[in-house]
């Protein structure tokens, strides 16, 4: 592995981090306002504030302006956000947080091994291998192992 690909392992590591402790105060949150799409536009909200001053700081508002002409397609992340994190929010009281996020993860790896073959989205493509596929084989058998 390249030494330069260790900040962004090291950056991502830490995104999956505050995923997993994002998952159990999200639905704590939607405990206590007693619905779990309102929790989610509120972490949402809370989030989206703090996206909005840290980019004004740091880039000014020329990106923002730069966004009324993107393809439609390309503001379809949000959408698929918020279902993230209101699935989460849904899914973790009856699964717990190991088993939801192995499952999350089991979802992310078996879509990122279509869309990495594809090259969707302007992304080099980078084909099925058996190693890949393994490698998602063995995150399916901790799903299994995680309920035990």
């Amino acid at each position: 592995m390249p030494a330069g690909s260790i900040p962004a392992l090291i950056l991502i590591f830490l995104g999956g981090v505050a995923i997993a402790v994002q998952a159990p105060i999200n639905a704590a949150l939607g405990r206590s306002v007693g619905s779990g799409l309102a929790a989610a536009a509120v972490s949402f909200g809370v989030g989206f504030a703090a996206l909005i001053v840290v980019s004004l700081a740091t880039s000014g508002a020329a990106p923002f302006e730069k966004a009324s002409g993107v393809p439609w397609w390309q503001l379809a992340g949000g959408l698929l956000g918020a279902f993230y994190v209101w699935s989460v929010i849904a899914g973790l009281s009856g699964l717990g947080v190991l088993t939801a996020l192995v499952a999350l993860i089991l979802g992310q790896l078996g879509a990122a091994l279509v869309l990495d073959h594809l090259g969707a989205f302007g992304l080099p493509a980078q084909p099925v291998s058996l190693r890949r596929v393994v490698a998602v084989t063995l995150v399916a058998a901790g799903l299994l192992l995680s309920r035990g």
